[in-house]
């Protein structure tokens, strides 16, 4: 017999539990992440019903920055107030700041050697493919209309021609977006929202017409205290890395590109890495192009959302950044790159707990459906072309690794080849073709290609 009763209240502990689980098995990107999410708290814990988690859902999707992590915010704030949302924010990304570190170290210190050498050496390639998969996922579910086509076209030819700033790409798209929107509705990209299913409805702990709590209520005083409170949490840091280090000192420059790249992160981390890319190796210098091809690597390889990869750059860059080695000293480079890593995730995640916790009460309150797609759907597609333009470059710097005159790999473009087949063809996932990839590349290492 079913049990239509809800759920007992949950304990803020026994959610911290499942927050902590949470951090350390969210592979597969947003839309696996959302989907363990949907399973673990819709149907199988019952502590919030459908329609609540998908408004909640719809509201991250529209907000810059990673959709799993803020939605992860926003259910542990709308149960146990600012505590919970903080709490299971953090542990959405806190094991995977420490996994990247420890591995951004074993690839700075070994990286030369046979074992990751030869890993690596499949790997990338098999990142060309998943950078690939990832625009025409994207593009399948947004490329509904001529229109959507036009932007991602003019988006991939602005940043690949003429080297146009991913802020004004987004900034574009979206006033076309809001306009075309005005004349005529566009559809919305789904970004991984879990599929609607005809089943029996139990209820759940916070249900369609339980009413919102006291907290999650709209309140002014309160808004401004988040605001105050999350531009003070900003300051503090910038201002103490000014004052004591420099405007042009390597980690307050971190401190504020990272923060600009926390405020266009539409459309999830693929559509940020471009930004990332212009600003960390073409303007700053602070790893150079394999580098990044190997952090979205260990990026795809690691629990947490995507723009992690932020952390391997901090780390890679605080680690061989002679302003950061004068600052920490030779014998403690280790630290000097930990300590960028945590600055990097502090400033590019900190905007996502003050947008949840500033228009979680309007959201709550009003529940009604937002009015942002268009300009969204939009952006998205201009993403598309950003993400494509991205590819192209990952395959030229893994099938010419040493330019266009230095000849070109024929190995690394078959296992490009393989991984494409696999993602497209066989739709296998990406850990597994990252695996695969690695232990063919490493194979290959060792019998002296």
């Amino acid at each position: 017999m079913l049990n239509s009763s809800p759920p007992a209240p949950i304990s803020f502990w026994e959610a911290f539990r499942f927050w902590l689980k949470l951090g350390f098995i969210s592979f597969g990107g947003p839309a696996g992440q959302i989907s363990v999410m949907h399973q673990e708290l819709v149907d199988k814990r019952r502590w919030i019903s459908e329609s609540r988690f998908l408004h909640a859902l719809n509201y991250c999707m529209v907000l810059p920055g990673p959709e799993a992590q803020q939605l992860a915010t926003y259910l542990g704030w709308l149960m146990h107030r600012t505590r919970g949302g903080i709490v299971a924010g953090v542990l959405f990304v806190l094991p995977s700041l420490f996994i990247l570190i420890a591995l951004s170290w074993i690839y700075i210190v070994y990286g030369n050697t046979t074992l990751v050498a030869g890993l690596f050496f499949g790997i990338k390639p098999a990142v060309t493919a998943i950078v690939l998969h990832a625009a025409w996922r994207i593009g399948s579910r947004t490329l509904k209309s001529k229109l959507m086509w036009a932007i991602a076209g003019a988006a991939f030819v602005a940043i690949f021609a003429f080297g146009t700033p991913f802020p004004a790409i987004v900034a574009a798209a979206g006033l076309i977006g809001y306009v075309a929107g005005r004349v005529k509705p566009v559809r919305a990209a789904s970004h991984g929202q879990p599929e609607k299913t005809a089943k029996i409805k139990m209820p759940a702990l916070i249900d369609d017409n339980t009413p919102t709590p006291e907290h999650a209520l709209f309140c002014w005083s309160r808004l401004f205290s988040v605001a105050a409170i999350g531009a003070l949490l900003w300051a503090l840091p910038m201002g103490l890395l000014t004052a004591t280090l420099g405007w042009h000192h390597t980690l307050t420059q971190m401190g504020w590109f990272f923060t600009k790249a926390a405020l266009l992160t539409f459309g999830g981390a693929y559509a940020v890495l471009p930004y990332v890319y212009q600003g960390a190796v073409t303007h700053f210098n602070w790893l150079t192009p394999t580098q990044m091809i190997d952090g979205l690597a260990l990026g795809e390889t690691t629990p947490g959302p995507l723009i992690m990869v932020v952390a391997f750059v901090g780390f890679v860059g605080g680690y061989q950044t002679p302003q950061v080695q004068a600052l920490v000293g030779p014998d403690n480079l280790f630290l000097g790159g930990a300590l960028a890593a945590s600055l990097i995730t502090w400033f590019t995640f900190l905007p996502s707990f003050v947008f949840i916790l500033l228009g979680g009460p309007l959201v709550e309150t009003t529940h009604g459906n937002l009015n942002f797609t268009a300009p969204l759907t939009a952006i998205t597609a201009a993403v598309v072309g950003v993400i494509l333009n991205l590819a192209l470059f990952f395959a030229w710097h893994v099938m010419w690794p040493q330019g266009f005159a230095g000849g070109f790999a024929p190995v690394s473009a078959i296992i490009v080849l393989l991984a494409g087949l696999a993602l497209f063809r066989y739709q296998q996932s990406v850990m597994r073709v990252i695996a695969v990839s690695a232990l063919l590349g490493l194979a290959l290492k060792l019998g002296g290609v």
